[in-house]
């Protein structure tokens, strides 16, 4: 049965303010829930079947709730949507609480369910790893925790380490100090760190020692006590570089390994520390793995089609390559 339900506004602004602008984000909604949306100066009248109508409005208020605490990009109005289509409306609640304040007063919230779970996962166990493509935020969350623990002394330093070239460390072939030397591949870290600090902090943190670089290749011997410790793009360490990092863990400490396992640089000889860490602990006490998809992609919304693109032709290739192997086995 065909019903119409109008959805009132304060004015025509905060429609302007909720949906950008109102025709793309009207439209989603439309073809999501198969439904009518007409907007007025201060109301949206929706028509479709009842449950499409109900469903949203369900959307609808969730964005108008969510675009009070933060502007939502089309991803995660995208998001809201696949949420209420798949039951999930009650859980965007959860995306409501903060993780930290970055040195301008911008709030850092969770911006996906895979990213409140990654948070949660980060505040309650010593290592977990964030697997996922690029854009889903694993390392500016994570440098957004560790700064909240060092600004709370919850640990007396912030550690941060990558692997610096494709397949392994050489670094000494590389011009300057240590610093230099690592420099061009932590930047994305640095961005983060002064982005939540501020650059005076940042640099200072720096001097006094409580933020210190520290590439893989120099890690081998030390106890890392009350740190806080992150290994960024850990898909391209070796099986014996990740089995050495996570034994540097001492008292007072957590871990949290990021990176994206469709993105191994090493040879194809050499196996993913990442891959075979994963599936060594994974569901020991106290390590959690943190698994983000296309749904969790924060940057443009063209990302996230990018990656489901990619995943849909991988598995058209090894269904294909499956489908090789048995016919030449006959």
């Amino acid at each position: 049965m065909k019903i119409s339900r109008d959805k009132h506004f304060d004015d025509y602004d905060t429609l302007v303010m909720l949906f950008g602008g109102l025709d793309g984000n009207v439209e989603r909604i439309e073809d999501a829930f198969n439904v009518k949306i007409f907007t007025g100066s201060s109301v949206m009248k929706i028509t479709g079947e009842e449950k499409d109508v109900l469903d949203a409005i369900s959307a609808i208020d969730a964005i108008a709730t969510l675009s009070k605490k933060d502007t939502l990009t089309t991803t995660q109005i995208c998001m809201v949507i696949d949420m209420v289509k798949s039951g999930q409306v009650a859980s965007l609640s959860d995306l409501m609480g903060t993780v930290a304040i970055t040195a301008k007063g911008k709030v850092i919230r969770p911006k996906s369910l895979g990213q409140k779970e990654y948070v949660d996962a980060i505040r309650k166990n010593k290592i977990v790893f964030g697997i996922g493509p690029a854009g889903t935020g694993k390392t500016y969350l994570a440098v957004a925790l560790a700064v909240y623990a060092l600004k709370n002394h919850d640990v007396e330093r912030i550690i941060l380490t990558r692997p610096a070239v494709e397949a392994g460390e050489k670094l000494g072939f590389l011009p300057g100090d240590l610093a230099e030397k690592v420099d061009p591949y932590l930047r994305p870290i640095y961005d983060a760190l002064q982005d939540t600090m501020g650059g005076d902090s940042y640099l200072k943190a720096i001097e006094r020692g409580s933020i210190e670089i520290a590439p893989l290749a120099y890690m081998r011997g030390r106890t890392l006590s009350n740190s806080f410790i992150i290994l960024d793009e850990a898909q391209n360490t070796t099986r014996e570089q990740m089995k050495m990092f996570l034994t540097r863990m001492g008292e007072g400490s957590k871990i949290v390994v990021t990176g994206d396992i469709t993105q191994i640089d090493l040879p194809h000889h050499v196996t993913s520390g990442m891959k075979d860490a994963v599936s060594v602990l994974e569901g020991l006490d106290d390590i959690k793995v943190i698994r983000f998809d296309h749904r969790d992609v924060v940057r443009h919304e063209l990302v996230s089609r990018i990656i489901r693109a990619y995943e849909k032709a991988d598995k058209e290739r090894e269904q294909k390559r499956k489908e090789n192997t048995e016919n030449g086995d006959k």
